[in-house]
């Protein structure tokens, strides 16, 4: 699933002409369909080369394995029942997605691949929902439907397909992570397509991530926030429906797919951040409580203090309302 890209509030987002100057690299770029921007500090040790060519590397394997717009992916080629064996980032994504999976009861799954499609939101031009065939789409659709045995994926049905858009952003900013914590890098920003996670500071200040809010004319990230969130060795990820959708007959369908009904999901939850250790996590997760809606979500957020949340909804009259962890309401700044 496609996310909602966030604004990083950064006043020195702007190269300076002196760049030796700069105590950070900047690199921004696009991969998997939507952009990245990724912040960290300079090290003597580490030179910029060096961290372009790594990061380069890094996002060339994710999209070699897990892109479902790439033809000759590992996922395109299990999608396609070829023999083909996991490398560590299908593996690592997977079993991953499996955990929230039945984390959350269902309500992320990598197997909505079929009705993903069917609603017109995959890599195919999109074409109207017959809604005859869903039953037949259903017995398409189950996390339990599929396993990895032995680096080999094992469907119970063969047209089964993966999707695993809603998790592999993050995942990404995950992998990188990893990678400038290798280098020694103690300082950091990574976003990609809208998830966040940061370590450390920017010059001693906390990072600040802005959410947009939530409506649908508002197409440019950070354009109109609803607030800027304060971070310190966290990921961040949002999920929500008012930009990724089309509309049919005045109806509009929203691109996140309910599991169970198959259907897209309705709820007065407008836009989901959720907070987490694993930026991957998180992804999913934001996923997931759209397709909860409001009361499921905070019911779930509850019994789950390993994450926190900022959730935008809309009231009875059709206000903007919000609701936030505990723990996190003093790192929030609401906008007017």
């Amino acid at each position: 699933m496609r996310k909602l890209v966030i604004l990083i509030i950064l006043s020195s987002l702007v190269l300076f002409s002196c760049r030796d100057k700069d105590p950070f690299i900047r690199i921004k770029g696009s991969t998997q369909g939507t952009s990245f921007s990724i912040i960290c500090e300079r090290k003597r040790s580490v030179s910029e080369n060096k961290v372009n060519r790594g990061i380069s590397d890094i996002l060339t394997r994710i999209d070699n394995s897990l892109s479902v717009y790439n033809s000759s992916s590992v996922i395109s080629r299990m999608n396609r029942n070829e023999d083909v064996v996991a490398d560590r980032y299908f593996t690592e994504v997977f079993e991953l997605a499996q955990e929230v999976s039945e984390l959350t009861g269902g309500a992320f799954d990598i197997t909505v691949g079929p009705l993903v499609r069917a609603w017109g939101f995959g890599p195919e031009a999109r074409a109207k929902f017959d809604t005859t065939k869903l039953d037949s789409l259903m017995q398409l659709v189950g996390y339990r439907k599929v396993r990895l045995e032995n680096g080999k994926l094992v469907k119970e049905n063969p047209g089964i397909i993966l999707d695993v858009n809603a998790i592999a952003q993050g995942y990404t900013v995950d992998v990188i992570s990893r990678y400038f914590d290798s280098l020694g890098v103690k300082n950091y920003l990574i976003e990609v397509g809208g998830e966040v996670r940061v370590k450390g500071t920017k010059g001693g200040k906390l990072w600040r991530i802005g959410i947009d809010r939530p409506y649908e004319n508002n197409l440019l990230p950070g354009a109109d926030l609803q607030a800027v969130i304060e971070l310190k060795d966290r990921s961040l990820a949002t999920s929500g429906n008012y930009r990724k959708f089309y509309e049919e007959n005045g109806v509009k369908y929203s691109h996140t797919i309910d599991p169970h009904t198959g259907y897209p999901a309705r709820s007065r939850l407008l836009s989901s951040t959720i907070l987490s250790s694993e930026c991957a996590v998180a992804d999913a997760v934001a996923t997931a409580t759209m397709v909860m809606g409001l009361e499921k979500t905070i019911e779930f957020l509850e019994n789950h203090p390993e994450f926190e949340a900022f959730l935008i909804y809309s009231d009875t009259s059709g206000y903007f309302r919000t609701w936030a962890s505990e723990s996190l309401k003093s790192s929030i700044t609401e906008e007017n």
